[in-house]
């Protein structure tokens, strides 16, 4: 049975983790940001689907191309940040389910089911973007998630070709706590919930 753990690693995951809009002068290496997915594979997903697909923009001529298919602030945001991660979601991800689901034909689920392919590439590739902020977190990194940027644009840009769409992106580094302001509030269980 798994046991709960310490305040520490609450704190750093949740209660005193935040979103950051900047960062410190301080570089992430490839293998922290390989250590992200070495985490983040292991979240659930339905059918172990997997679909999330990232590209990492740490060199200055990506940023510089992604942070143009952005809203100006967070244009600066992607400027600034050791990286960023495109998050996008493979719309073909069902393709490997034979061998990331062996267990049964779910390759069949899909097969000319665009609806669900949709739903499940969005709602799972989602998930996997949680997932990489919570490993970012573990392994000592911030983030700072966003939309604001053109989809369709950052899709023909980093995913020519291929059958993956742009779900939303992240700043990943250390973040600078001069750039963030009070956290927002966070309703009490009774506000937002109820056991039936």
């Amino acid at each position: 049975m798994n046991q709960p753990l310490g305040d520490a690693a609450l704190d750093q995951l949740f209660r005193t983790a935040r979103t950051y809009n900047g960062y410190l002068d301080t570089p992430v290496s490839n293998e922290q940001l390989e250590a992200v997915w070495e985490l983040m594979k292991y979240g659930p997903t339905s059918a172990n689907c997997l679909p999330a697909r990232i590209v990492w923009c740490v060199s200055d001529e990506s940023k510089q191309k992604l942070a143009a298919l952005a809203m100006p602030a967070n244009g600066e945001k992607i400027l600034q940040a050791p990286a960023t991660a495109i998050i996008g979601m493979d719309m073909e991800f069902y393709e490997n389910l034979p061998e990331l689901f062996p267990h049964t034909d779910a390759r069949s689920w899909f097969v000319g089911n665009d609806a669900l392919i949709e739903k499940t590439a969005f709602r799972n590739s989602s998930l996997q973007g949680g997932y990489f902020i919570l490993a970012a977190r573990a392994l000592g990194l911030d983030t700072g998630a966003m939309s604001g940027f053109n989809n369709d644009a950052v899709d023909e840009a980093f995913f020519a070709g291929t059958k993956v769409k742009s779900n939303f992106i992240s700043t990943i580094g250390y973040g600078d706590p001069a750039t963030i302001f009070e956290r927002s509030p966070r309703p009490a269980f009774e506000r937002f919930n109820k056991i039936v």
